[in-house]
């Protein structure tokens, strides 16, 4: 299936070939970081992947960024706007009334007879070679260390096939995979996820779990692995619902899960519940590195192949990543069955750089007061929406949610005060800014209603102000206001951080005449000139139970790393970055094709 894909890509000009000797360990995913981030990205196979560290040559290729482009994901997901208006109509069948309508439905129900995965009785093309036991070692794989504060290795995609104990439900999910040794790899599956559930179950029955890991394939796998589906719903009707086929799928060698004929490797094993190890550091596409903690652990019982498999692989970090085409397509797919919870929702965005959890834009239909406070309820407390941190919700006569300008500026004009939202609730187990693990604040905006009248400031230009607060100040090192144009303008500071950033709030009130919006962030690795990896950082770096000021009219949001400085308990882990040394020697054999400035924008180094 795998040269099926390669040959898509091939023919759509979405694949770059890179035949060179390129190291597992840190180099192939620097490589396709950089790719990603270029304006017109590829799919990058690299045909002779090697383990220095070992002195290791590999037979199989890697394929990565296969989601390149909003052009991948069409040709191997689909049109996600025609796929939603199908969901759409589905959701809205009413009785026939008439022969015409009866005929019309029975044609869309029919359609839905290949949405079941079909199960088959022969073995697969991802078992044309079988190695268990001591035959079955993952040191044979071009498993990728991505960054050089990782704890290991790790297989990043993975799809993770589970079932419940009763076998009644399945489930593949997209996990992190760390490999430990030949035989071992740890489950990153979080406290929100199916698999998590199901292992629960088997470790109340004192049962080992089984687990099946399916690598590469059709990309239509992966997406489905990562689709937001309530608990329950198996994953792969998607597949077949989309690509009007069933998913075939075959039972394991040595469990009883069943996972897709023509993946290139499945890996099965076992986990003992009562076995927990350290997974981890890893640096996760919030852009940070997610610290040590205690994870189970499958025990590899079998490793089957195809004859000639490509490895899979993807690579996260900061944004742009390839998740931002996934995650468009599972934005539009999605939008129907979020509207069956929130009919009054008429659309919504969630940009890259708020890594999707962070922040969401939404549009409603406002029919009361109060319409739009309703709605962040209903949102946080729906999958994996409750994990969104901050939600701004706009009304139907506002721009396009992806005008990132247009809505930027409706948005600036319409913030109040006493329309801000501020609560608690869980966030996502990779969060590292709440006080406590999955559980930190939440803040909606309700940016529904009219222009808010002037208020009186005095806007001063970016030098003028910057003095004014040094003279207060002298922990602020620079000032650059956005969008003074607007009944909000935001001045962004950075500051050499020696305190609590309350203690500077309340001593910049004399100013506040001149500030509507006043963004803190660390002096160290923020640019005041690139305002996407500003969001990105802000949003990131927030609870908003404790990192939002206000005082009448004037809202300060402290989005400087925290320590015990803030009565922060937890480690604050490290921004994800390239190791120098090797981004350099890249580029002076020409590898990788970037300059200075490319490199500082998105923050490499």
């Amino acid at each position: 299936m795998h040269n099926k894909i390669i040959k898509i890509l091939k023919e759509n000009d979405l694949l770059k070939v890179i035949d060179e000797p390129l190291d597992i360990y840190l180099e192939i995913p620097h490589i396709a970081y950089i790719e990603v981030k270029q304006g017109i990205s590829k799919a990058l196979l690299f045909t002779n992947p090697i383990d220095k560290k070992n002195d290791k040559n590999f037979n199989t290729p890697i394929l990565m960024n296969v989601f390149c482009s909003p052009k991948a994901v069409g040709l191997f997901i689909g049109d996600a706007n025609k796929i939603a208006d199908e969901i759409q109509s589905l959701l809205k069948m009413k009785p026939p009334q008439g022969w015409s309508d009866k005929i019309a439905m029975f044609g869309k129900l029919f359609n839905l007879k290949n949405v079941p995965p079909k199960r088959l009785k022969t073995k697969g093309e991802c078992q044309d070679i079988i190695k268990k036991g001591d035959d079955a070692k993952l040191s044979d794989l071009p498993v990728l260390t991505t960054w050089e504060q990782d704890g290991g290795a790790f297989i990043t995609m993975g799809q993770v096939y589970t079932q419940s104990l009763d076998g009644k439900m399945q489930n593949v999910g997209m996990y992190r995979l760390q490999v430990y040794n030949d035989g071992q790899l740890g489950m990153h599956w979080q406290i929100h996820k199916d698999s998590n559930h199901f292992f629960h179950e088997y470790k109340k029955a004192g049962k080992k779990m089984p687990v099946s890991i399916g690598i590469g394939g059709d990309p239509m796998y992966i997406w489905c692995g990562q689709a937001p589906l309530p608990i329950g719903v198996f994953e792969l009707l998607l597949y077949g619902f989309v690509k009007k086929e069933n998913a075939k799928l075959v039972k394991s060698i040595t469990n009883d899960i069943y996972v897709p004929h023509d993946v290139d490797f499945v890996i099965e094993g076992f986990v003992d519940p009562d076995v927990l190890k350290i997974e981890g550091p890893f640096g996760d596409h919030t852009g940070y590195y997610t610290l040590e903690e205690e994870y189970p652990v499958l025990d590899v019982t079998c490793i089957t192949s195809k004859k000639n498999p490509i490895f899979a692989a993807t690579v996260v970090g900061k944004p742009l990543l390839e998740d931002k085409y996934m995650g468009y397509a599972t934005e539009r797919i999605f939008l129907p069955l979020l509207k069956t919870t929130a009919p009054d929702l008429i659309d919504y965005y969630m940009p890259e750089n708020g890594v999707f959890h962070n922040l969401i834009l939404a549009k409603i239909n406002v029919s009361y007061p109060g319409h739009a406070q309703q709605m962040m309820h209903a949102f946080w407390g729906v999958g994996q929406m409750s994990f969104v941190k901050h939600a701004i919700f706009v009304g139907a006569d506002a721009p396009e949610l992806d005008d990132d300008i247009a809505i930027t500026k409706w948005i600036l004009n319409r913030i109040d005060t006493e329309e801000l939202l501020i609560t608690k609730g869980v966030v996502d187990a990779l969060d590292h800014s709440s006080p406590r693990f999955a559980l930190g604040g939440k803040l909606g905006i309700d940016c529904t209603g009219d222009e808010i009248e002037e208020l009186g400031i005095t806007i001063l230009k970016d030098d003028e102000l910057l003095k004014k607060m040094q003279n207060i100040s002298k922990d602020i090192k620079d000032l650059k206001q956005y969008h003074t144009d607007t009944k909000n303008p935001i001045a962004v500071i950075t500051v050499q951080k020696n305190r609590s950033q309350k203690y500077l709030f309340e001593e910049l009130k004399p100013l506040f005449s001149h500030i509507k919006i006043l963004i803190i962030v660390d002096e160290k690795n923020n640019d005041l000139e690139n305002a996407y990896m500003l969001v990105w950082r802000v949003v990131n770096n927030i609870d908003s139970n404790r990192d939002i000021f206000i005082d009448g009219n004037t809202i300060a949001i402290d989005a400087t790393n925290k320590n015990k400085l803030d009565n922060f308990l937890r480690r604050w882990p490290d921004d994800v970055i390239c190791t120098k040394s090797v981004v350099d020697d890249l580029r002076k054999r020409k590898i990788i094709d970037c300059d200075n400035e490319f490199i500082k924008y998105w923050g490499i180094l």
